[in-house]
């Protein structure tokens, strides 16, 4: 599969501050690559620099084989973070139609078709932000991310406002909704088993300056539900990435 997103030897600095150093990544078409690491590594200012909205100090990042701001002005990139981004004065379909406005995609999905995938019963449908559950909030945001066809979708923590019960539901819900789908994700998460769960592979980064410390291929079966959270081959994936993060945590502490 050819790259839909290339990172190529990208460092950060916020003056003083090396937020990212040396950081080298693929994602192939249809992956789904989660990064987690330590508060404070870097995760959501690399995925801000691979959706155009920061520059690398060192490096580049190429998506669809363009820059970030060329891929972003073609509309080949869908971005969701951790609080939903939604318009209060507008319902959830006009929220995802903004979408489509702004983009003026023609060959984008149907929007009531998106949103009732996505969950939302027909009455949810013309209710605005404030009148929406949290996990309702983030289904239509996610759909705002989506309803344009991108090549690439950027996930920074977009459950994490959720309860736990709630977080699950909705993880299981959007790896149903991608393997249906041919989006290249990469997924920002603090949680090592919402990244087991739904990635095709792990990337961990270390404390900042944050720098690749393992990447962890997961070989489980799709489609996959949170009964798997409690099989044995789910566990030993989601101990591999641990003992990657304990290790390299042991090892900063040991230099403090």
């Amino acid at each position: 599969m050819s790259a839909a997103i290339e990172i190529s030897g990208v460092s950060k600095w916020f003056g003083r501050v090396h937020a990212l150093d040396g950081i080298s990544l693929t994602v192939r078409n249809g992956e789904f690559v989660s990064i987690v690491g330590p508060s404070g590594c870097g995760k959501t200012t690399l995925l801000r620099i691979v959706a155009g909205l920061e520059e690398s100090t060192t490096g580049y990042v190429r998506v669809s084989g363009d820059s970030p701001q060329e891929a972003c002005r073609r509309h080949q990139i869908g971005v969701a973070f951790q609080r939903p981004a939604l318009e209060p004065s507008r319902n959830a379909v006009d929220n995802v139609e903004l979408t489509l406005e702004v983009t003026k995609v023609r060959n984008g999905l149907v929007t009531r078709n998106v949103l009732r995938d996505f969950g939302l019963d027909e009455e949810s449908l013309t209710k605005y932000p404030h009148q929406l559950s949290g996990g309702m909030q983030q289904r239509v945001d996610l759909a705002c991310a989506l309803v344009h066809n991108p090549a690439v979708l950027l996930l920074d923590e977009p459950f994490g406002p959720l309860d736990e019960i709630t977080r699950e539901a909705m993880g299981e819900w959007l790896g149903g909704i991608l393997t249906q789908s041919h989006q290249a994700v990469l997924f920002v998460t603090h949680s090592v088993d919402e990244a087991v769960l739904l990635s095709d592979r792990v990337t961990v980064l270390s404390k900042g300056p944050g720098k690749i410390v393992g990447d962890l291929a997961i070989n489980l079966p799709r489609p996959r539900n949170r009964a798997l959270r409690t099989k044995e081959a789910f566990l030993r994936n989601v101990i591999a990435v641990r003992e990657v993060l304990y290790s390299t945590m042991n090892r900063e502490g040991e230099n403090d």
